[in-house]
């Protein structure tokens, strides 16, 4: 296994559990314990993780508030938007994911008429709701901290009631071996679920998201039929895309 590969391991499994032992990661890994407290250096030195005498926690990290995403690279994300918005015709069915640049897509699509729309994004519902014969379902669940958006058990037991025709999900980061990843376990777990909740999946991401890595692996990514962006990710991470299964869309 790669040193990226392990890493990536790493911050997949303290994503999990918060904590974890260099004796845990010697024997899940099959390596030297030096070798593992390398991989815990190379990552404390990012920012990812923090060490401790015996292993390593999870950094403080957070998202910043919708309001702050919303304005990094606006013009990106309504790029994205726009192209995004040339798949979703008038009458379909939608399941909406919350974040700056899926709110740039609803803003897309205010002239769309009769959509049938589920999402747990506030904004998107007040956008999108009560206009040109739209149907909107706010799904349950606890309000976030950082957005007007729900998550939680709720929101997951909500979202598998339903079947769409379309779903637009965010990310938190997508890694260069083409894992889309997320800053919590529930946020990762309610995008998962919405990747499965439509016959066509598309994820939306602006190239800052390329290589960057939260701490949450996003489980069905390859269920994805599009990664919409404004800009073509390098040579490695177009092949790794490739081999996960969404089909590369530039705005």
């Amino acid at each position: 296994m790669l040193a990226k590969q392990r890493q990536q391991r790493i911050l997949e499994q303290l994503g999990r559990t918060g904590a974890l032992s260099v004796a845990e990661l010697v024997h899940e890994l099959d390596v030297s314990r030096e070798t593992i407290r390398r991989d815990l250096n190379a990552l404390a030195e990012r920012g990812l993780l923090v060490t401790t005498h015996g292993g390593a926690l999870t950094a403080d990290r957070t998202e910043p508030d919708v309001d702050t995403r919303e304005a990094s690279n606006a013009a990106a994300k309504r790029a994205i938007a726009r192209r995004t918005a040339e798949l979703i015709p008038d009458g379909a069915s939608l399941v909406i994911d919350s974040g700056s640049t899926t709110l740039a897509v609803a803003r897309e699509l205010l002239e769309r008429r009769n959509l049938t729309i589920y999402t747990n994004d506030w904004r998107i519902a007040l956008l999108l709701g009560r206009r040109n014969d739209n149907r909107l379902t706010v799904l349950g669940g606890e309000l976030s901290d950082h957005e007007d958006a729900t998550f939680g058990l709720d929101t997951l037991h909500q979202l598998r009631q339903y079947r769409t025709d379309i779903a637009i999900v965010g990310a938190g980061g997508i890694s260069s071996n083409a894992q889309l990843t997320d800053y919590t376990r529930m946020a990762a777990e309610v995008r998962a679920c919405m990747l499965v909740a439509a016959q066509t999946a598309i994820v939306v991401a602006d190239h800052s998201k390329f290589g960057h890595v939260t701490p949450v692996r996003v489980a069905n990514f390859e269920s994805a039929r599009y990664l919409v962006t404004e800009l073509a990710p390098d040579k490695a991470l177009r092949k790794a895309l490739s081999a996960a299964g969404p089909e590369l869309l530039i705005a």
